[in-house]
């Protein structure tokens, strides 16, 4: 069981319906200057699951928008309206993640995609919503599973 803030997930879904949010497509959200800001946009107005993320991806996105105030103001504003759900981290996903990071050095896996990673396995879901395509494309989920990549 995934407890996340505002709702409890089991992990025995069939079909993905949580939706995993990587830091590059957060960006491309918040800042309408980025380049694939409308592919971004139209990924967040299609999707109906949850959307769901992690504190590194989080503080990763808060510093990649600088000290401005607006642009923060509106990245957190997606979770104090509910958009988007915040999984905390776990000593067990902490575990999980340093593994990650170890088999995929070479990538390189940078923590805040191993922590989306070790999320995926335990929501048992492949769904990433995330500009890095090189990096998920080389991803697996369980050493096994491939990602879904959106866009």
């Amino acid at each position: 069981m995934v407890s996340v803030t505002g709702s409890t997930w089991y992990g025995v879904c069939a079909v993905a319906s949580e939706l995993l949010l990587d830091t590059g497509a957060f960006v491309a959200l918040v800042d309408r200057s980025e380049r694939r800001h409308a592919d971004c946009v139209a990924v967040l107005e299609g999707w109906s699951g949850a959307i769901v993320t992690t504190e590194a991806v989080l503080t990763e996105t808060l510093y990649l928008l600088g000290p401005q105030w607006g642009s923060q103001k509106v990245c957190l504003e997606f979770f104090a309206r509910g958009a988007f759900l915040l999984a905390p981290s776990s000593q067990a996903s902490l575990r999980r993640v340093s593994v990650l990071m170890e088999r995929y050095r070479n990538v390189p896996m940078d923590f805040a995609d191993a922590t989306l990673v070790a999320l995926g396995e335990e929501l048992h879901t492949d769904a990433v919503f995330t500009l890095d395509h090189r990096g998920f494309s080389a991803y697996r989920l369980n050493q096994r599973k491939p990602f879904q990549l959106v866009p």
